[in-house]
């Protein structure tokens, strides 16, 4: 009853096909399957990675018992691959009975006793992208499903999509998911999609409909892929920062932290940058045997902070190669809530740490006259007071970051 008043509440102030679930607040964050596991059904092969809820059962428990749900990671996400491969005789979908034999309400039910959320994956159009049943022509049914099964988050991707029609297909979705009177987080691959058609995005109109959305492509599990999106969101920030907020949210895609390419230096630059960018925490990794150097960059409270801050602004880059940096480094920063800043410099060198030399000023911060406490976030140093003309010198590792927090 609670719910279904708080629903004609929201629609009734914002329209019928606005999604306002009061989430995502902050980004959200979590864990999903994709990269680290993909499309692995082989569980005679291969119990322990393949798609079932033994995995994701596993992953709740580690997130419990190591730290993470206290830290904020709340959210258990399946991805492609779960279902049967034919609906139902009601046109249902349904999980996998081998691979999933509680169903996804009993998966549900498990995350929810550890005070977590489960999310799960959908597909606009007529399959999958790893070729199961999709949700064209069943929105609404599948919309009224995962409800029913207690889900708490939607990713809806669009293989086998008519792109041209994911302007009306995706607003379509969001109208049956405020229908069923669940708060489900939506996250929406509908951008990406018209990006790659060469279809003009409207961004208001995405807002309007998703809580968190992808612009580009898949992360690989490779520090170059990361560098792709890092510089793929450089150059659409003015397009891209507008849009975000709390309630909405670009999404560059996963953290791959702990995997098997990124250096710990590289994986601390992962982590800085999507606090910056006010991106998703969604960590696709194995948490049953993550090293304790990745997991304790995953547990940072510092960058979670900057991540989470509730004025919920997306960073942008303000330096890149000289005359104020040197080549290979680039400065980004963040507008934090109560006058406070997040910055950090990055650097593509892979030959030797590189020097900085910039003020307050040089950065943008627009307080600069006044000055601003500097700490290293992952030193957890005080680095002292800057006035106007106090030059920052910090010293950036090759592949690597130093992320501040400047306070007026």
């Amino acid at each position: 009853m609670w719910a279904s008043a708080v629903l004609l509440v929201l629609l009734g102030s914002f329209g019928a096909n606005a999604l306002d679930n009061g989430l995502a607040r902050t980004p959200p964050m979590g864990w999903l399957a994709w990269e680290r596991f993909r499309c692995n059904v082989n569980c005679t092969a291969d119990p322990k990675n393949c798609v079932s809820e033994k995995l994701f059962m596993e992953m709740a428990d580690r997130l419990v018992e190591d730290g993470y749900k206290d830290a904020g990671y709340e959210y258990v996400n399946i991805d492609d691959c779960w279902m049967a491969k034919q609906r139902d005789a009601n046109n249902k979908l349904y999980a996998d009975p081998e691979r999933f034999p509680s169903g996804i309400k009993g998966l549900a039910d498990y995350m929810h006793k550890k005070g977590l959320k489960l999310g799960i994956y959908l597909d606009y159009g007529t399959k999958t992208c790893g070729g199961y049943p999709g949700s064209l022509d069943y929105l609404e049914l599948d919309a009224k499903t995962i409800a029913d099964w207690g889900v708490d988050m939607l990713k809806m991707d669009g293989c086998y999509a008519d792109v041209k029609t994911m302007k009306t297909g995706y607003p379509q979705m969001t109208k049956y998911l405020n229908a069923t009177g669940r708060p489900i987080l939506f996250s929406c691959s509908w951008p990406d999609y018209e990006r790659g058609a060469g279809i003009p995005i409207n961004y208001t109109l995405v807002a309007e409909n998703c809580n968190i959305w992808r612009n580009y492509v898949d992360i690989q599990d490779s520090w170059q892929s990361v560098l792709s999106i890092i510089d793929y969101y450089a150059k659409e920030q003015d397009t891209l920062v507008p849009v975000a907020g709390p309630g909405n949210f670009n999404d560059p895609d996963m953290l791959i932290i702990g995997d098997f390419s990124l250096s710990v230096e590289q994986a601390k630059a992962q982590m800085a940058m999507w606090a910056i960018l006010a991106a998703p925490l969604l960590m696709s990794n194995d948490l049953r045997t993550i090293t304790p150097e990745y997991r304790d960059i995953l547990l940072n409270k510092d960058v979670i902070a900057i991540s989470q801050d509730n004025a919920g602004i997306m960073g942008k880059r303000v330096l890149q190669d000289g005359p104020l940096l040197p080549q290979f480094v680039e400065a980004w920063t963040r507008p934090l809530a109560d006058k406070k800043y997040a910055a950090l410099f990055y650097s593509r060198s892979i030959k030797q740490p590189l020097n900085t030399n910039v003020t307050m000023k040089d950065l943008g911060l627009p307080d600069y006259k006044k000055g601003y406490m500097v700490t290293d976030v992952y030193a957890g140093k005080k680095m002292g007071f800057f006035g106007e003309k106090d030059r920052l010198l910090v010293k950036v590792n090759p592949s690597g970051v130093v992320l501040i927090k400047a306070e007026p």
